[in-house]
């Protein structure tokens, strides 16, 4: 098979959400569910996240993070989506750092509402975002950073088939300070 192109005969049927739950792309309409989501969330998230300003929690300034991400979405470089229910967003998910050519590899991402959490909403659509990545970007490797004291987040990656490949020392400034992350990838063929 030539890089970069689908391999179909690995599909296996989509996974099955928790009941009312969805993961579909972010669209440019999604500012205020988003932020309203993020203030929901933002104690819970705080601990996992850099630190935000207060505009980052408003419409406007998810409108802004939006239009961002659906540039990379156009560019090539990025896939984001959310976790909804029918009434509101419940969190996102997203390839970064899309690579083509000899790499053809991508950084996930994700969170979800603390009142979502243990019930498989995350791995649910960690395997979905990994088949996209697999059959319609044709990417072959997927990696994801972590924590260390993040042990939900380990169980999720390791659940999917993620292997640990070692620790970047202060790697990402998470709640104000570099942080060591534990950084975990999953081969895609």
């Amino acid at each position: 098979m030539a890089p970069g192109t689908a391999d179909y005969s690995y599909r296996v049927p989509p996974p099955t959400f928790p009941s009312g739950v969805s993961l579909r792309p972010l669209r440019a309409t999604d500012a205020a569910a988003l932020a309203q989501a993020y203030r929901d969330n933002r104690e819970h998230l705080a601990p996992w996240e850099p630190l935000r300003e207060d505009g980052f929690f408003t419409e406007a300034g998810q409108a802004e993070q939006i239009a961002r991400r659906l540039e990379g979405r156009a560019a090539g470089t990025d896939m984001p989506w959310v976790l909804a229910t029918e009434e509101r967003i419940i969190g996102t998910m997203t390839l970064s750092g899309i690579v083509h050519g000899p790499f053809l590899s991508a950084h996930v991402g994700y969170w979800v509402a603390r009142w979502m959490q243990g019930r498989g909403v995350c791995s649910t659509a960690l395997q979905d975002v990994l088949r996209h990545a697999r059959d319609e970007l044709g990417l072959h490797r997927v990696q994801a950073s972590v924590l260390p004291h993040n042990t939900a987040w380990t169980t999720v990656l390791r659940r999917a088939g993620f292997t640990l490949i070692g620790t970047a020392p202060s790697y990402l400034r998470i709640a104000g300070s570099w942080q060591d992350h534990l950084l975990y990838q999953r081969i895609l063929h």
